[in-house]
Order: structure tokens, then sequence, then C-alpha cells
């Protein structure tokens, strides 16, 4: 190689060397800043499934001293026939499976009174991703929804104790 063909050769590598680590840094700095979908379940009955979108979904933001929450709020309530007999099959992404959640069945008597059955993820080994519901636990009664629901400990103005949903997806099966 000629001195003038070995200072190209370099110059060139060197070049493509700072492209390549240019690219990378705007691709690195795209992914952080892009936004992540948020998460959906999979609800399956009778032969049909439906993808469900939050009801309500919120992120929890530091304000200094205390936490806020930054909430968007769909308030759509996927529908999904669900025939007495037939289980509902709930599908939960990741991000749900490994957090706190509480599962809201409710079911109807046959005079339209409501009875709600809770469940949540302590009933269920840890990272649970999928979980059945009976549309009739009772002869008496009718599954007409279910709700996923994450949740954090919050305390009133009197220092009670509870917890409240920050984290909605929302089932009609009737």
């Amino acid at each position: 190689m000629k001195p003038s063909t070995r200072k190209f050769a370099v110059l060139a590598a060197v070049a493509l060397i700072v492209v390549v680590a240019a690219v990378a840094g705007i691709v690195a700095t795209a992914v952080h800043r892009a936004h992540r979908a948020d998460p959906q379940l999979t609800a399956y009955a009778h032969g049909k499934t439906v993808t469900v979108p939050p009801y309500r979904f919120c992120t929890v933001q530091d304000e200094g001293a205390r936490l806020a929450l930054k909430c968007r709020q769909s308030n759509i309530t996927a529908p999904l026939a669900t025939p007495a007999g037939y289980p509902l099959q709930l599908s939960l992404p990741r991000q749900v499976a490994d957090a706190p959640w509480v599962m809201v069945q409710e079911y109807a008597l046959p005079d339209g009174t409501a009875v709600q059955h809770l469940a949540s993820y302590r009933d269920y080994p840890a990272g649970t991703m999928a979980v059945t519901v009976n549309s009739r636990p009772q002869q008496d009664l009718r599954l007409v929804g279910v709700e996923i629901q994450l949740v954090l400990p919050v305390r009133d103005e009197n220092g009670a104790e509870s917890y409240a949903p920050y984290q909605v997806w929302s089932i009609a099966t009737a």
C-alpha cells in the first residue's frame, strides 16, 4: 500500500466509526423517548377473543415531597358475550401479572341485584399470566362484568389506609 492509500483507508475507517456512533446515539435517544403502548389484556370466551385496552391508565409522577398520578381515561369497556356455563379466560400482560392487582367480578341475581366477588394476585401463584372466571359460580348468579385493577396503597386525611385503583381494564360479559 502506498502511504496515501493507507491514509485514505484510516480516514475512511474513522469516518465510518463516527457515522455508526452517531446513528447509534440517535436510535438510542429515539427508543428512550418513544411512547410505550399501554398494556392490554386479552379476553376469551365461547370461541371469541377481544383485546381489552385500559379503561383508566395512570402513571405515578414524583413531585418532590409527594407522589401524584397522571391519568388518561378512555372509558372503554370491552364487550365479550360469555354464556352461562362457559368460562371467561383472561390473559394478563407481564406488566399486570407482576404487579399487585385485584379482579372485581360482577354477577347478577335473577332479580337484577348485583353481587361482587373479589380475587387478587394473592389468590394465584406469583407471576400468573392467565386467570379463568366462572360465568356461573352458583345456579342463581350470572357473570355480567369483570374489572382488573392495579392498586396502590393510599391513606386518607383521617389516616385510614386502603387501596385505590390507578389502572383499570373493564369487560362486559352480558
